[in-house]
This record gives C-alpha cells, structure tokens and sequence, in this order.
C-alpha cells in the first residue's frame, strides 16, 4: 500500500495522489445525500442550475453536502436531506428513507452518495437555495417525465443520470403510472 499525498488542498477539496492514483478527496463533508422527492400530485421534484465545471445547465435531483460547513459538522444523512430538499426546492418533508448508497465516480474521487426519499412533502417557500446559488425548481408530472427530460434535453441542457436512478425507486414504489 502506498503513501497518499496530498498535491493541493482547498477550501472544498483535496487533489491527493496514492502511487500513480491520483483523486479528489472531500475535505469537509461526510458525503453526499441526493434526493427523491416526489409531491402528491405525483410530480418529481428536479433543479436546474447552472454548472460551472460543465459550462452549461443541469437537471439534478435536490442534493447537498453532509456536513460541509461547520455549523453543519455531524449532522445526520436525514437532517442533510431535509435542510438541503428544503433550502433548494422550498419543500419540506417529514419522514427520510434510505435507498441506497454507493460512490459518487470511484475512479475519480472517494466521496460517496446517500439516496433518499423524503416523504409528506408540504411546500413552505419558492426554493432557489442559499446565496450563491440559482436554482430553478421543477415539479415535474410522473406520467409525464419521459417526455419532459427528453425535451430539457433538447434545450441544451444535461440531464444528470442519478434522475434515472430515482426513477427506479419510483417504479418500485408503484407511483409510476401508465405513463410513467
């Protein structure tokens, strides 16, 4: 086993080499917790923003950090997922299942993702997150999703593939309908 050496370190993220495996690291956050969402009307709740790394606009599901600022330090996998749903879609829930977890690009970096679904859902505000971020909310129809993501797509914009993945618990769950 060889020596793991950190090559830069910033405020987010750390680029560290292990023999010839070079890496990011999350240098403040237990991991990352990604969002199924999923309303009454049986609409999917998505974000859009703008992604700087990709130079265009993303379709996500709500998702945050664990713990990535202090005054988050050892929050738990549910209180991320409900502070982060809310913040970003002006949703709040009342009850997180656990769905799954796993890396986020293991041959990339070593943080891991959490997804869950947050149920009761119950709109308190517009969304749109916390300064520095510009998030559009989407409530999308189940009987519709197919239709619309292919259209976003048309628009320019990338559709993240954990989407596919929630789709999945969403099928099993039984909410999708004859659409969807």
């Amino acid at each position: 086993m060889n020596e793991t050496e950190t090559l830069h370190e910033g405020r987010f993220l750390a680029l560290q080499r292990d023999g010839r495996w070079e890496y990011v690291a999350r240098t403040n956050s237990s991991g990352a917790v990604f969002i199924l969402a999923v309303t009454a009307a049986r609409e999917l709740l998505l974000v859009e923003q703008y992604r700087v790394p990709l130079r265009a606009r993303t379709i996500e599901l709500p998702a945050g950090m664990m713990g990535d600022e202090a005054r988050f330090r050892g929050e738990s996998l549910a209180d991320a997922a409900l502070r982060e749903l809310e913040e970003e879609t002006g949703y709040r829930g009342s009850r997180v299942e656990s769905l799954t977890s796993g890396p986020v690009a293991a041959g990339l970096t070593s943080e891991m993702l959490h997804l869950v679904r947050v149920h009761d859902l119950q709109r308190v505000h517009d969304g749109g997150g916390v300064d520095g971020e510009d998030i559009v909310v989407h409530r999308v129809p189940l009987d519709d999703i197919d239709d619309w993501l292919v259209a976003r797509t048309n628009e320019a914009c990338l559709i993240e593939p954990r989407i596919y993945a929630a789709l999945y618990f969403v099928m099993r769950a039984g909410l999708a309908g004859a659409g969807g």
